[in-house]
């Protein structure tokens, strides 16, 4: 009975091994599906200029691409612990994300604006210092407001569209985020407006888990090529009508 008992377990511990391991023929990509043009959910799909990369990447390596979509401050240590071969939702460089992951070459850039009502008497970015400002939770944004408006109130919000309802409802002064998703939100929404002056301005790199060089290998590959044919822009295009 002893010996039977000790090879079930054998067999049950083998199996949950294997069931433990992702699927060798798919690239799962994990991102922040509300971050348009990049990522963001048309009829029940993600979609975006992330996923038009991705895609390009998964056929590159003749693998099966998977999308995970996930809240932003997630997408690090999803790509850390294995959960997810790579990561792509605006996501910019900085020294304290290098440490824990490796960032391909950078593939797009834009900047931080200021997303006011069409009645607000905040004119201009030097008018924000010591307002409640809405950010997407993780973002550049974030960090920025965090690190440049000490006496500011800040509501970190999951997603952006969130934070935009604040600031339709009267919430929040102001929300600071990306100028591609903010042009897009003015093109809807007539009540709003962007002001003259950006923030600052990043570029985008695709992250994978420290030392994995031959995933990013062939990311940087795929991103140099898009970038030299014009796609990526003709993407971005493609996103923001």
């Amino acid at each position: 009975m002893k010996k039977i008992l000790l090879t079930l377990i054998a067999v049950l511990s083998i199996l949950a091994t294997t069931g433990c391991k992702k699927d060798s023929n798919e690239l799962i990509m994990v991102t922040e599906a509300g971050f348009a043009p990049y990522e963001y959910y048309d009829n029940g799909e993600i979609v975006g200029v992330d996923i038009d990369v991705a895609k390009e990447i998964a056929t590159e390596l003749g693998k099966k691409l998977v999308v995970k979509d996930v809240a932003f401050d997630s997408i690090i240590n999803e790509v850390r612990t294995g959960k997810a071969d790579f990561g792509a939702a605006g996501i910019s460089y900085s020294e304290e994300r290098a440490e824990k992951v490796d960032f391909s070459i950078n593939y797009a850039v834009s900047k931080q604006v200021v997303i006011v009502k069409e009645n607000s008497p905040i004119t201009n970015s030097s008018s924000i210092s010591n307002k409640k400002i809405a950010v997407q939770l993780g973002s550049v944004a974030d960090t920025y407001v965090t690190d440049n408006y000490k006496n500011a109130e800040i509501v970190r919000q999951k997603k952006y569209l969130a934070a935009i309802e604040d600031l339709k409802n009267d919430k929040v002064d102001c929300v600071v985020m990306d100028e591609l998703p903010a042009k897009e939100i003015i093109g809807k929404n007539t009540s709003l407006k962007i002001l003259p002056d950006s923030l600052a301005s990043d570029s985008y790199g695709m992250i994978v888990k420290k030392g994995n060089a031959e995933l990013l290998n062939s990311i940087n590959k795929v991103l140099e090529r898009l970038k030299n044919e014009g796609k990526i822009d003709s993407y971005i295009i493609n996103h923001t009508k």
